[in-house]
């Protein structure tokens, strides 16, 4: 007996080697997750220091606010 004719049917007909592609869904949440995490943290700064702290917007970008925020917390 041969080897060929040894071999089942299935073997015969080989399935092609399918690729591995990053469906749409994936490439949308890699990058939503990341602007829906940054757009709640402006809203919270938003929230806290405006509404809630009475301050100006402007004084919430200004690099000073989050030194004296950070000597808070940390203070010995």
């Amino acid at each position: 007996m041969s080897r060929q004719d040894n071999r089942k049917p299935e073997e015969d007909q080989r399935q092609p080697v399918k690729k591995r592609r990053v469906s749409t869904w994936a490439i949308i949440q890699w990058i939503m997750i990341p602007l829906l995490l940054v757009a709640a943290l402006a809203s919270g700064l938003v929230v806290g220091y405006v509404v809630l702290g009475k301050k100006e917007f402007s004084d919430v970008l200004l690099w000073s606010t989050w030194k004296h925020v950070y000597d808070l917390v940390f203070a010995p």
